[in-house]
């Protein structure tokens, strides 16, 4: 074998190496589970291990190449890597990922968030160096450039508390005796935190709204199904609906 394929194979094995060495990082860091309020910075800070960790090791086997190594090192030691970073720095992609950093530093959102983002209401479902990923209502994702979630405003309801609201909207013909239906349903939400019952649209139907407060996300998943079936209960009961 020539010396430079020899040199090759031993850039290769680094490369390798570390990589092995960057996912047995990863792999320990998934042992070490945060508390949920910091899990949106750490797993920010596996992505940054996993990056800086990789990068050394693609200079470090670029190194290991005779034809290669004054470049390598020039750049290593020399201002041009510096100039390459602020380059890179100007550019979008390395603002999103600084964006990134300084979201899961300052936390404006974390993961399992309830925000709404330009009009859209979504759950933050991930938060990667580049890009965030909100879970809309209706299960589509929203993917937002970390540099223009940094920049712009966002509505957050679970910053300061995991509590939230069920809301379920129930349909009401308008030859129903509308007053009696309220009535009906604000007896049953009485009993609920911050309950609440409204006429909320006229159309060909009235659509009234029932919201209770809960104290996080699944509670109110659960409760939305069941001010659904006291609803029901209490219209077929009144004779709303036949």
């Amino acid at each position: 074998m020539s010396p430079f394929w020899k040199h090759i194979v031993i850039a290769a094995a680094i490369f390798v190496v570390v990589s092995l060495f960057a996912r047995a990082i990863d792999w320990w860091l998934q042992r070490r589970p945060p508390a949920p309020e910091a899990m949106t910075r750490y797993r920010v800070f596996r992505r940054i291990v996993s990056v800086v960790i990789l990068t050394v090791g693609l200079f470090s086997a670029l190194l290991a190449i005779p034809e290669v190594r004054a470049v390598a090192g020039g750049l290593l030691a020399s201002s041009a890597l510096v100039g390459i970073v602020l380059g890179f720095a100007a550019q979008r992609t390395l603002g999103n990922f600084v964006a990134g950093i300084l979201i899961a530093l300052s936390q404006p959102v974390r993961i399992g968030d309830r925000v709404e983002y330009e009009g859209s209401p979504g759950v933050v479902e991930e938060i990667g160096l580049t890009y965030t990923f909100i879970r809309a209502l209706d299960r589509r994702r929203i993917v937002v450039p970390n540099e223009k979630l940094a920049s712009d405003t966002i509505i957050n309801a679970s910053i300061r508390s995991a509590e939230t609201f069920a809301e379920v909207s129930v349909p009401v013909p308008l030859t129903a005796d509308l007053d009696a239906a309220l009535d009906a349903l604000r007896e049953d939400v009485a009993g609920e935190q911050d309950g609440s019952v409204y006429l909320s649209s006229l159309a060909d139907r009235a659509t009234v709204t029932v919201r209770a407060a809960a104290p996080d996300e699944l509670a109110a998943v659960r409760l939305e199904q069941e001010l659904r079936l006291r609803a029901h209960r209490r219209l077929r009961a009144l004779g709303v609906w036949a």
